[in-house]
């Protein structure tokens, strides 16, 4: 977990501003586990989001190797915790509209996700 005020810049290049103090959670997944960069969330472009504690969160920032940000600001403070679950394809966030977020289609997304990502299958 990472407080930053307003004002303050999250990611590469500095793609994210907070437009208001915020509680950010460091979730260790990023392109290198198949989640797509074009999924950030930037100053210019809405992008993905995670499930936590059952609530939509955005991602902030731009996605990097091995890191994503994301902002748990409207979480009730004590919610998350490190070691939580955040999902980012399940039955809050359906693989469409994980792509649509990213720019892409569900099928790119399934095949890109890597050998380092949890992953559980559930039904078929």
């Amino acid at each position: 977990m990472r407080n930053v005020q307003q004002g303050e810049t999250v990611g590469y290049g500095a793609a994210w501003t907070a437009r208001r103090p915020s509680r950010l959670a460091i979730i260790a997944l990023g392109y290198a586990d198949g989640i797509l960069r074009t999924a950030s969330n930037t100053d210019n472009k809405r992008g993905g989001a995670a499930i936590i504690a059952t609530k939509r969160c955005p991602i902030v920032g731009q996605i990097s190797m091995d890191l994503t940000c994301i902002d748990v600001t409207d979480l009730a403070d004590g919610t998350v915790h490190r070691g939580d679950v955040a999902t980012f394809i399940g039955n809050q966030n359906p693989i469409d509209d994980v792509a649509a977020s990213a720019g892409t289609i569900g099928y790119e997304i399934l095949t890109r996700l890597g050998l380092r990502s949890h992953l559980v299958y559930r039904g078929g």
